[in-house]
């Protein structure tokens, strides 16, 4: 079974991606993406930064960095005022209007390209430890979160046999109507890990849902978040919504709360949000 593992591993990384240029002096590096930041310490290589974005919360020592923002809502005066020469960032960072102005300051910008799979994550790996010039590091990472990850994979697999699960991830709960992960989103991503079937498949991204849809939708379990904060959404609200208390789901009491940054960050922890994701999937049927 090693030798598998092994195997499915090596045609993970088999085809690698790679950052366009290195930047073996960049010593002031603001990293902007949890995946991102997370690859940069497993790498060995967190004495580089000097700034981290709000996504970036693991591990803990990235708290005594400062924060320039939300990745989506950059402000150029709050990433220059690090000085730093060199920002990794998660693709759609931004807004556009800040990328430029730090060009125009000349502080290389660099998207980190990677989707939400297993080879994604290697692709991430590969990509960030080469734009830091430590491809050795970078293989060396890759190939042990690739047999972690295919280990985890061929797992949840089996567990699920022939029958896979439906599973809604549901990202927040507006106005009381549920908005829900569709196709090529984290949260289908890591469904798809877990041998479960993303009970969305008609539509891509993210998109607030009729009770009429979910009702329809009949999924076996709902899947969130774990709850963070005063304000995060509570597993007995989900529970007492009126369209979740008709659905399979609803009535077995089946919400799975999960870490988000293990559940959503596609970095190098993954292969435990997908394990807690299959544990809580599967333990029912095998019991």
């Amino acid at each position: 079974m090693t030798r598998l593992y092994s195997a499915i591993a090596a045609i993970f990384i088999a085809f690698p991606a790679q950052a366009q240029e290195s930047y073996p002096d960049a010593n002031r590096i603001a990293s902007v993406g949890g995946a991102v930041t997370e690859i940069i310490y497993a790498l060995g290589e967190g004495h580089r930064l000097v700034a981290r974005d709000t996504t970036s919360v693991y591990p803990p020592a990235v708290h005594d960095l400062p924060d320039v923002g939300y990745m989506r809502r950059l402000s150029p005066e709050g990433v220059l005022s690090v000085n730093p020469d060199l920002v990794l960032t998660e693709p759609g960072s931004g807004p556009q209007e800040t990328i430029e102005l730090l060009t125009e300051a000349g502080v290389p910008f660099v998207p980190v390209p990677g989707d939400y799979s297993a080879q994604g994550i290697l692709d991430r790996i590969t990509a960030v430890s080469f734009a830091l010039d430590v491809p050795e590091k970078g293989n060396a990472l890759a190939e042990r979160i690739g047999g972690e990850l295919a280990k985890v994979e061929a797992m949840a697999a089996a567990r699920a046999g022939g029958a896979k699960p439906r599973v809604l991830f549901v990202l927040s709960m507006p106005g009381g109507r549920l908005n829900v992960g569709g196709l090529q989103t984290r949260g289908d991503g890591i469904i798809q890990m877990a041998g479960a079937e993303n009970a969305i498949q008609d539509f891509e991204q993210y998109r607030i849902l009729a009770d009429e849809a979910v009702i329809d939708l009949a999924p076996d379990a709902i899947l969130m978040m774990a709850p963070r904060g005063d304000h995060s959404l509570a597993t007995e609200e989900v529970l007492a919504h009126p369209a979740v208390a008709l659905t399979p789901a609803g009535q077995n009491k089946r919400i799975i709360r999960i870490d988000g940054t293990l559940l959503l960050g596609f970095g190098p922890r993954t292969s435990e949000g997908v394990q807690l994701l299959a544990d809580a999937l599967y333990r029912e049927e095998e019991g």
